[in-house]
């Protein structure tokens, strides 16, 4: 190989591993920068207190902080003025980041009623009226638990009877609605209870039939009890009395024997009896002689 020939062989060889070399220090400082970049933090909104499901967000209650970049949970959202007066659908504790997940969708969007996230999975929400003394005097709030006693009249029966049918049952809300009576417009009390398909359809069954009383239970009192109900003869009397069907009605035959005056022929023929024959309503007659 000629002198001139080594010369480029040598300048190639150094553009090549020149060239190699800043490329990867180029990927240095690009990977550095990221790096230096996710580090620095970026202003969210985040809450200031416990923020309980189902409260409507006030402005002392969440703050601008500082986030790193690579630690922003996703829909965080930047503008603190959009988040006050929105509401909670999930628990939000203090120091975290307030994110859509978290809030109820704004007024006109798909889901943005806040009962649907009250509701746990595989239960339903059941409305029911009541007075105000069934409701205990107003004193029922959400999350309380009560049992449910409907007062009807069984089948085959003249006795009212009174019977619980749920028992620790959560309330999910309560309000009011307006009904027509005498023509008039009359606001009842309403309870929301949180149930089972099949209790749901218990307690549309119980309302039906008569009218529903709420039985408050303290906080920690989650025993079943067992009951059979009270009649208005077992509260006077101490007694349940026993519910007796009526027996069908029977068809009942009689023989009824009326002598008859014997008919005498020239020959002195012995006398002649007739039976009547009594078949409910049926009638006849039989004749024999002795």
């Amino acid at each position: 190989m000629t002198r001139s020939k080594a010369v480029i062989v040598v300048t190639i060889l150094a553009l090549v591993f020149a060239g190699i070399a800043a490329w990867s220090i180029f990927s240095y400082l690009q990977t550095e920068t990221k790096k230096v970049k996710a580090g620095q933090p970026q202003n969210i909104v985040v809450a200031t207190a416990d923020i309980p499901i189902g409260s409507k967000i006030t402005e002392a209650q969440v703050k601008i902080a500082g986030f790193p970049q690579d630690s922003i949970p996703p829909g965080s959202i930047n503008d603190i003025k959009s988040v006050p007066g929105r509401v909670a659908i999930r628990p939000i504790t203090a120091g975290d980041a307030v994110t859509e997940q978290k809030l109820m969708p704004k007024a006109g969007a798909p889901g943005a009623g806040i009962m649907t996230y009250l509701v746990p999975q595989g239960h339903r929400a059941v409305t029911v009226a009541v007075n105000e003394v069934a409701g205990v005097a107003g004193f029922l709030t959400p999350a309380d638990r009560v049992d449910v006693v409907v007062t009807t009249v069984p089948p085959g029966s003249t006795d009212n009877l009174s019977k619980i049918v749920l028992q620790n049952v959560p309330i999910l809300a309560t309000g009011q609605m307006t009904e027509q009576k005498e023509g008039k417009a009359v606001v009842v009390p309403t309870v929301t209870l949180d149930l089972t398909p099949e209790d749901s359809e218990k307690l549309v069954l119980a309302a039906s039939k008569g009218p529903l009383q709420m039985l408050l239970r303290n906080v920690s009192d989650t025993a079943r009890v067992e009951s059979k109900g009270a009649t208005i003869s077992k509260v006077l009397t101490g007694m349940e009395r026993p519910v007796v069907a009526k027996a069908p009605a029977r068809t009942v035959t009689r023989a009824v024997l009326r002598p008859v005056k014997p008919v005498r022929s020239a020959a002195t023929a012995p006398p002649v009896y007739t039976v009547e024959i009594i078949k409910g309503k049926e009638k006849s007659t039989k004749q024999f002689t002795h």
